[in-house]
């Protein structure tokens, strides 16, 4: 395989420092699934943690690094999960935690980190303008600036999940990766590309917050001037070029799926899964659906990435009429 930043040893090490509650996660075959999507499909399900999101396994490893010398500070930008992930992991080792988060995020997130403890301050803005905010933080305080996707640790942490898939018997022939930063998509696919190279990965990114997809279709970062998506998890507009570097290496797809997949995707997780999930988790199934002959008769991996959504906005989304457009 291309080399990336990250390294195979170092992502099985990073299991040893991971706490057990975000290890083993479930992974089984969801047969009641598969007569709506024409293939075979197995779920990761990383939503069964303490913070319901596959986060804590980065969080965890830029925790037990930073706390390796006594009590220390950090800051980071967050559209909900990274910042609860953080909080989590901080509150446990000591570590004083500030997450900057849009005003506009998700209220149940947003309760959530103020319930872990951490330091929450809002921004009248989107994600990148936390992102910028959270720098400046950084640098005037002189504390750990954790960068999602950026920071190999959030790498090399989700990477872990990689490994546990290829645990499993029988194998699969493909993943479908929820793409936003990038920590989980070139996580896992470097742990595919490096010890199951058959197995096809596959990104996937709402039509409404493109950038990293098309950064991986024209080999070159492309930013957007705005997003429109419900999966405010992945809604990113300015992707960095060493992750862009790492997913060229490791993705063999990146593709867009539009709003009406996705909330499909997450109904049927719910009718047939029993599953409640955010709209990011909902991206792998919602590429099936768009795009059945492709996967008909094969054995698809999807992860269920988090569960974090406002109650409210989710009734409203699986409860409104499905637009098949």
């Amino acid at each position: 395989m291309q080399e990336t930043r990250l390294d195979t040893a170092r992502i099985r090490a990073a299991r040893r420092v991971i706490d057990p509650a975000f290890l083993g996660t479930p992974l089984y075959r969801c047969e009641a699934l598969e007569p709506h999507l024409g293939c075979a499909v197995s779920i990761k399900l990383e939503t069964a943690n303490p913070v319901r999101s596959f986060k804590g396994r980065g969080s965890e490893v830029v925790a037990s690094r930073l706390a390796e010398d006594g009590p220390q500070a950090m800051v980071c930008a967050s559209a909900g999960n990274l910042g609860q992930a953080l909080a989590w992991s901080g509150r446990g080792r000591g570590l004083d935690v500030t997450v900057v988060a849009s005003r506009f995020a998700t209220r149940a997130k947003l309760d959530r980190i103020r319930a872990l403890e951490a330091r929450l301050e809002l921004v009248d803005g989107d994600h990148e303008l936390a992102r910028e905010r959270a720098a400046a933080i950084a640098r005037h305080d002189g504390i750990r600036l954790v960068e999602d996707s950026l920071d190999i640790e959030t790498c090399e942490g989700a990477a872990t999940i990689g490994l546990e898939l290829l645990d499993t018997v029988p194998s699969f022939d493909a993943v479908l990766i929820a793409l936003g930063g990038g920590a989980l998509a070139t996580g896992v696919g470097h742990v595919m590309k490096a010890l199951a190279p058959d197995v096809e990965v596959i990104c996937v990114q709402p039509l409404g917050a493109p950038a990293l997809t098309r950064s991986w279709h024209q080999r070159r970062v492309v930013t957007t001037e705005a997003t429109d998506t419900i999966a405010d998890g992945v809604a990113g507009r300015y992707p960095i070029h060493a992750v862009l570097d790492d997913l060229l290496a490791v993705a063999d797809d990146a593709v867009l799926v539009r709003e009406a997949s996705i909330v499909a995707g997450m109904r049927m997780l719910l009718d047939h899964a029993g599953l409640v999930v955010e709209p990011s988790a909902a991206l792998g199934v919602a590429a099936i659906r768009e795009d059945r002959d492709r996967f008909a008769g094969r054995h698809v991996a999807t992860i269920v990435c988090g569960s974090n959504v406002d109650m409210d906005a989710y009734r409203h989304w699986v409860g409104a009429p499905l637009d098949t457009s």
